[in-house]
């Protein structure tokens, strides 16, 4: 798999990823996630290719004390061949070159082999309660 940076270019792709992963919920809009994203910066939103498909995509964030992991997704078809684990390994390397101290991710707590996938990937439960407020909706 070869990892490189998100281009605008790869937005469909990209969402129909996201749509085969179950990621995307009625509540956030990909298509303006992505825009967002790119708003500010598109260093740490990376994708991976096989044969110049993409077939993995990660949207890392940094603001300074703590970065995040968002829409860490591998296509079905691919799972279970390490995609997963190198995408995330890139992400948390570019993290560390930024001085990034810790990382924090958010997972539905119904979402058992995503939850082990970090565990073994050296992730913890930080025993904290998330909370979220909707500022503009989607």
């Amino acid at each position: 798999m070869v990892i490189r940076e998100f281009e605008p270019v790869d937005s469909d792709a990209v969402i129909a990823l996201w749509h085969s992963c179950e990621l995307v919920v009625p509540w956030n809009d990909p298509l303006k996630d992505i825009q967002r994203k790119l708003a500010l910066g598109r260093d740490l939103f990376l994708v991976g290719e096989v044969e110049q498909t993409i077939v993995a995509s990660v949207m890392g964030g940094y603001d300074g004390h703590r970065g995040w992991i968002n829409y860490l997704a591998v296509s079905p078809q691919a799972q279970k061949m390490g995609y997963a684990k190198q995408l995330l390994a890139e992400l948390e390397s570019k993290l560390l070159a930024m001085g990034c101290p810790k990382i924090n991710l958010q997972i539905r707590a119904t979402n058992t082999d995503v939850i082990a996938f970090y565990e073994a990937a050296g992730y913890s439960d930080d025993h904290a309660h998330s909370m979220g407020k909707r500022l503009i909706p989607d």
